[in-house]
């Protein structure tokens, strides 16, 4: 196997390759979430031109400036602009009244109203580079990744003057309806992810421990708040992804801030999760019901691959699980395969176009779960997947 060092030297000059000797200080790699520390290793050996993306990918978020949610224009019910805001995606206004109100829904329709609150998308580009960050520095350890992942990561959770306030009562808010509902809750779903960026720059300082001690803070009052309001226990029971996605924020928050009891008691639930969810099969029929079924199937699947990972922090083996009639993750993943590699047409419905490399990412993460390489293959031969999980799961 290559050395790191050669791996990285195959860069080549453009891409600023460094020697071994120069790479990050070592952080307590017990405090990543989703990512293993055996994978970082790995990805140090990924194919070079895959690190030199991450490398460009890294170097333009250098140019990214700070984001809050003090940016929007619309003020909040509240009257307090540090409030989270966003609108439900899939809702429109109805042809028949004057005013449009009550709006009315159209699933898997993107009404183009929703980019009036930047809250969803500011909120996504800031997770998304943090991690990406992150994931440079330790590969490429230059002081400005993790300068700039601090950076963005202080705006939006610590600076007293942009902070988020750590609730999101009024997310996905349907005019005419509502102010927000629990199914907001599904817009914070790239904090583990963040949390791992922070985690891979922790040791640069950049990260202060006064930086720490405001993100734990704000973590452990957004966990209490998943788990006792009323949007957070809707949201628990919503039936779909809503609620895998809401057992991955808890469950990796409750990790992050130290309380393993909570985590635990959150994964061990996540079996019941996958009884309800699945059909013996592999099948997602609350999933399928949906106007992009291709698409939600697979990004529940997303969800309870990462519980599996964090059930492996707390020993909860929901890789492996299988029910009494044989509902588990794998089966799930089986039933997209074929469909994925053109053996089969896709006859739920799809109102976008259909693609097999949407699962590209599920693919490698379960070749390395089950030590299967034929995922591992079809992911190749589809192509697509993000950068980060080729270098994680080369």
């Amino acid at each position: 196997m290559r050395s790191i060092a050669g791996a990285l030297l195959l860069l080549g000059t453009a891409a600023g390759a460094i020697p071994h000797a120069q790479r990050s200080p070592r952080a307590d790699d017990s405090r990543l979430l989703l990512i293993r520390a055996s994978q970082l290793e790995h990805a140090a050996h990924a194919q070079p031109t895959t690190l030199a993306q991450l490398v460009a990918d890294a170097d333009r978020l250098l140019t990214l400036e700070p984001m809050s949610v003090m940016e929007k224009t619309i003020t909040p019910p509240s009257g307090d602009k540090h409030d989270y805001m966003s609108q439900a995606p899939y809702w429109w206004p109805d042809p028949q009244k004057p005013d449009g109100k009550p709006y009315i829904r159209k699933d898997g329709q993107r009404n183009p109203e929703i980019n009036r609150l930047p809250d969803h998308d500011n909120l996504g580009r800031l997770t998304s580079a943090v991690a990406t960050l992150g994931l440079a520095y330790r590969l490429r350890p230059k002081p400005e990744y993790a300068a700039q992942a601090a950076r963005l990561t202080r705006a939006w959770f610590v600076d007293p003057a942009t902070r988020m306030n750590p609730h999101l009562k009024y997310g996905q808010g349907i005019p005419g309806i509502n102010d927000g509902r629990g199914i907001g809750i599904i817009e914070t779903r790239g904090l583990p992810d963040l949390l791992d960026g922070i985690a891979l720059v922790a040791s640069s300082g950049a990260w202060t421990k006064t930086d720490e001690a405001g993100l734990q803070a704000w973590m452990r009052d957004y966990v209490g708040w998943l788990t006792t309001s009323t949007h957070g226990q809707e949201e628990s029971k919503n039936g779909n992804n809503h609620e895998t996605w809401y057992d991955v924020q808890v469950a990796s928050l409750a990790l992050y801030t130290g309380q393993r009891d909570l985590a635990r008691k959150t994964l061990e639930g996540s079996r019941a999760r996958i009884d309800r969810q699945f059909e013996p099969d592999g099948r997602q029929p609350r999933e399928l019901e949906r106007t992009r079924s291709f698409d939600y199937s697979e990004f529940n699947l997303t969800a309870f691959f990462n519980l599996a990972v964090l059930g492996e922090r707390v020993d909860v083996d929901l890789w492996n699980y299988r029910s009494a009639d044989g509902r588990g993750l794998r089966r799930a993943l089986d039933f997209l395969v074929p469909y994925a590699a053109g053996e089969k047409k896709w006859d739920f419905d799809q109102i976008t176009p259909f693609s097999g490399s949407t699962i590209a990412n599920i693919l490698r993460r379960g070749a390395a779960a089950w030590n299967d390489p034929k995922y591992r293959e079809l992911a190749e031969k589809l192509g697509g997947g993000s950068t980060r999980v080729r270098l994680l799961y080369p």
